[in-house]
Protein backbone atom coordinates (compact mmCIF):
# COMPACT_ATOMS: atom_id res chain seq x y z
CA UNK A 1 0.00 0.00 0.00
CA UNK A 2 1.29 3.37 -1.15
CA UNK A 3 2.55 5.76 1.86
CA UNK A 4 0.52 8.83 1.51
CA UNK A 5 -2.45 6.01 1.35
CA UNK A 6 -5.27 7.60 3.65
CA UNK A 7 -4.01 11.31 3.06
CA UNK A 8 -6.31 13.98 2.52
CA UNK A 9 -5.34 15.20 -0.69
CA UNK A 10 -8.37 18.03 -2.18
CA UNK A 11 -8.92 21.34 0.14
CA UNK A 12 -10.77 20.72 2.75
CA UNK A 13 -13.16 23.11 4.08
CA UNK A 14 -14.64 21.39 7.30
CA UNK A 15 -16.99 22.78 9.77
CA UNK A 16 -17.18 20.89 13.48
CA UNK A 17 -20.40 19.92 13.76
CA UNK A 18 -23.03 17.34 14.95
CA UNK A 19 -23.29 13.84 13.48
CA UNK A 20 -24.96 13.64 10.14
CA UNK A 21 -28.69 11.58 10.26
CA UNK A 22 -28.80 8.51 12.52
CA UNK A 23 -30.75 6.25 10.07
CA UNK A 24 -28.00 6.62 7.37
CA UNK A 25 -25.38 5.88 9.84
CA UNK A 26 -26.51 3.13 11.17
CA UNK A 27 -27.20 1.91 7.29
CA UNK A 28 -23.93 2.56 6.07
CA UNK A 29 -22.91 0.49 9.49
CA UNK A 30 -24.72 -2.39 8.77
CA UNK A 31 -22.60 -2.49 5.27
CA UNK A 32 -19.29 -1.26 6.79
CA UNK A 33 -19.40 -3.96 9.00
CA UNK A 34 -18.94 -7.21 6.88
CA UNK A 35 -16.68 -5.13 4.46
CA UNK A 36 -14.69 -4.71 7.83
CA UNK A 37 -14.93 -8.12 8.06
CA UNK A 38 -13.90 -9.30 5.16
CA UNK A 39 -10.78 -7.24 5.38
CA UNK A 40 -11.94 -5.22 2.70
CA UNK A 41 -11.77 -2.03 5.50
CA UNK A 42 -9.62 -1.89 7.63
CA UNK A 43 -5.76 -0.81 9.06
CA UNK A 44 -2.47 -0.84 7.49
CA UNK A 45 -0.15 -1.62 10.39
CA UNK A 46 2.88 -1.26 8.26
CA UNK A 47 2.33 2.73 7.16
CA UNK A 48 -0.20 3.23 10.54
CA UNK A 49 -3.11 4.63 8.17
CA UNK A 50 -7.08 3.46 7.38
CA UNK A 51 -8.12 2.61 4.37
CA UNK A 52 -11.47 2.04 2.75
CA UNK A 53 -15.01 4.13 3.07
CA UNK A 54 -18.20 3.73 2.58
CA UNK A 55 -20.96 6.75 1.50
CA UNK A 56 -24.44 7.52 0.86
CA UNK A 57 -26.62 10.05 -0.99
CA UNK A 58 -27.94 12.56 2.18
CA UNK A 59 -31.45 11.88 2.62
CA UNK A 60 -32.58 15.67 3.49
CA UNK A 61 -30.12 18.38 2.96
CA UNK A 62 -28.05 17.08 -0.69
CA UNK A 63 -24.64 15.89 -0.87
CA UNK A 64 -23.65 12.83 0.73
CA UNK A 65 -22.81 11.00 4.15
CA UNK A 66 -19.40 9.30 4.00
CA UNK A 67 -17.06 7.46 6.41
CA UNK A 68 -14.50 10.15 8.17
CA UNK A 69 -10.47 10.22 6.94
CA UNK A 70 -8.74 7.60 9.45
CA UNK A 71 -11.89 5.45 10.49
CA UNK A 72 -10.45 2.29 9.18
CA UNK A 73 -9.00 0.30 11.82
CA UNK A 74 -12.76 0.86 13.77
CA UNK A 75 -14.96 -2.60 14.25
CA UNK A 76 -17.94 -0.66 14.73
CA UNK A 77 -18.84 3.00 13.49
CA UNK A 78 -21.54 5.10 15.29
CA UNK A 79 -22.47 8.35 13.60
CA UNK A 80 -19.42 10.35 15.16
CA UNK A 81 -17.20 8.31 12.97
CA UNK A 82 -19.25 10.31 9.54
CA UNK A 83 -19.34 13.41 7.58
CA UNK A 84 -21.51 15.48 5.46
CA UNK A 85 -20.26 16.71 2.65
CA UNK A 86 -22.46 19.22 1.38
CA UNK A 87 -20.08 20.69 -1.50
CA UNK A 88 -17.45 20.12 -3.66
CA UNK A 89 -15.43 21.27 -6.85
CA UNK A 90 -13.79 18.47 -8.46
CA UNK A 91 -11.59 20.36 -10.92
CA UNK A 92 -10.52 22.79 -8.19
CA UNK A 93 -10.29 19.77 -5.99
CA UNK A 94 -11.98 20.98 -3.08
CA UNK A 95 -14.48 19.53 -0.40
CA UNK A 96 -16.76 21.15 2.04
CA UNK A 97 -17.88 18.97 4.61
CA UNK A 98 -19.70 19.35 8.14
CA UNK A 99 -19.49 16.59 10.77
CA UNK A 100 -17.39 15.47 14.12
CA UNK A 101 -14.76 13.89 11.77
CA UNK A 102 -13.01 14.96 8.24
CA UNK A 103 -14.59 13.20 5.31
CA UNK A 104 -12.39 10.67 3.71
CA UNK A 105 -9.36 10.76 1.69
CA UNK A 106 -11.60 9.62 -1.80
CA UNK A 107 -14.72 12.28 -1.13
CA UNK A 108 -13.73 13.40 -4.21
CA UNK A 109 -13.99 9.76 -6.37
CA UNK A 110 -17.51 8.93 -4.60
CA UNK A 111 -18.47 12.52 -5.40
CA UNK A 112 -17.31 11.86 -9.18
CA UNK A 113 -19.58 8.58 -8.87
CA UNK A 114 -22.44 10.05 -7.93
CA UNK A 115 -22.53 12.84 -10.86
CA UNK A 116 -22.92 9.78 -13.47
CA UNK A 117 -26.46 8.92 -12.28
CA UNK A 118 -28.60 10.10 -10.09
CA UNK A 119 -29.83 6.89 -10.11
CA UNK A 120 -26.96 5.77 -7.76
CA UNK A 121 -27.48 5.19 -4.28
CA UNK A 122 -24.28 4.25 -2.57
CA UNK A 123 -20.73 3.39 -3.58
CA UNK A 124 -18.10 1.43 -1.67
CA UNK A 125 -14.38 1.75 -1.71
CA UNK A 126 -12.07 -0.87 -0.47
CA UNK A 127 -8.55 -2.31 -0.83
CA UNK A 128 -7.46 -5.90 -0.98
CA UNK A 129 -4.21 -6.80 -2.78
CA UNK A 130 -5.45 -10.11 -3.77
CA UNK A 131 -8.77 -8.75 -6.02
CA UNK A 132 -6.99 -5.83 -7.45
CA UNK A 133 -4.05 -8.01 -9.01
CA UNK A 134 -6.78 -10.33 -9.85
CA UNK A 135 -9.09 -8.30 -11.29
CA UNK A 136 -6.97 -5.43 -12.58
CA UNK A 137 -7.65 -5.35 -16.24
CA UNK A 138 -10.27 -8.01 -16.83
CA UNK A 139 -12.80 -5.80 -14.88
CA UNK A 140 -12.97 -1.51 -15.65
CA UNK A 141 -9.27 0.11 -15.00
CA UNK A 142 -8.30 3.23 -14.18
CA UNK A 143 -5.30 4.06 -15.95
CA UNK A 144 -2.45 3.32 -14.11
CA UNK A 145 -0.80 6.84 -14.01
CA UNK A 146 -3.53 8.23 -12.09
CA UNK A 147 -3.71 8.64 -8.95
CA UNK A 148 -6.08 8.47 -5.83
CA UNK A 149 -8.05 11.52 -4.46
CA UNK A 150 -7.39 14.02 -7.55
CA UNK A 151 -9.47 15.66 -9.99
CA UNK A 152 -7.79 13.20 -12.48
CA UNK A 153 -9.04 10.30 -10.58
CA UNK A 154 -12.81 11.67 -10.97
CA UNK A 155 -12.49 12.38 -14.29
CA UNK A 156 -10.97 8.78 -15.19
CA UNK A 157 -13.81 7.25 -12.90
CA UNK A 158 -16.14 9.14 -15.37
CA UNK A 159 -14.60 7.84 -18.36
CA UNK A 160 -14.92 4.30 -17.34
CA UNK A 161 -18.64 4.86 -16.84
CA UNK A 162 -19.49 6.05 -19.93
CA UNK A 163 -16.90 3.87 -22.61
CA UNK A 164 -14.99 1.72 -20.46
CA UNK A 165 -18.13 -0.44 -19.27
CA UNK A 166 -18.05 0.58 -15.81
CA UNK A 167 -21.76 1.49 -16.08
CA UNK A 168 -22.59 -2.12 -16.69
CA UNK A 169 -20.19 -3.96 -13.95
CA UNK A 170 -21.03 -1.50 -11.03
CA UNK A 171 -17.60 -1.77 -9.98
CA UNK A 172 -13.89 -0.87 -11.43
CA UNK A 173 -10.21 -1.07 -10.65
CA UNK A 174 -8.25 1.60 -9.51
CA UNK A 175 -5.15 0.84 -11.40
CA UNK A 176 -3.07 4.01 -10.08
CA UNK A 177 -3.91 3.52 -6.66
CA UNK A 178 -2.57 0.40 -5.53
CA UNK A 179 -4.97 -2.26 -4.08
CA UNK A 180 -7.99 0.20 -4.72
CA UNK A 181 -11.34 -0.98 -6.07
CA UNK A 182 -14.84 0.99 -5.89
CA UNK A 183 -18.25 -0.14 -6.35
CA UNK A 184 -21.38 1.62 -6.74
CA UNK A 185 -25.15 0.43 -7.04
CA UNK A 186 -28.48 1.85 -6.77
CA UNK A 187 -28.61 0.87 -3.34
CA UNK A 188 -25.95 0.54 -0.60
CA UNK A 189 -26.68 -2.95 -0.39
CA UNK A 190 -26.04 -3.72 -4.19
CA UNK A 191 -22.66 -1.61 -4.03
CA UNK A 192 -21.75 -3.64 -0.69
CA UNK A 193 -22.32 -6.70 -1.76
CA UNK A 194 -20.90 -6.32 -5.28
CA UNK A 195 -17.44 -6.23 -4.07
CA UNK A 196 -18.15 -8.87 -1.10
CA UNK A 197 -19.37 -10.92 -4.19
CA UNK A 198 -16.18 -10.62 -5.92
CA UNK A 199 -14.41 -11.15 -2.69
CA UNK A 200 -15.88 -14.70 -2.13
CA UNK A 201 -15.15 -15.89 -5.86
CA UNK A 202 -11.47 -15.13 -4.74
CA UNK A 203 -11.27 -16.85 -1.85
Amino acid sequence: MPVDEGVVKYTSRWTRGPAPDAAQTELLETWRRPLFDAGLIGWDPVHDVGYGNISIPARRSGGFVISGTQTGALATTGPEHYALVTDYDIEANSVTCTGPVQASSESLTHAAIYELDPAIGGVVHVHSPRLWHAWRGRLPTTAPDIAYGTPAMAQEIARLYREGGMAAAGIAVMSGHEDGLVSFGSTLEEAATRMLGLAARER
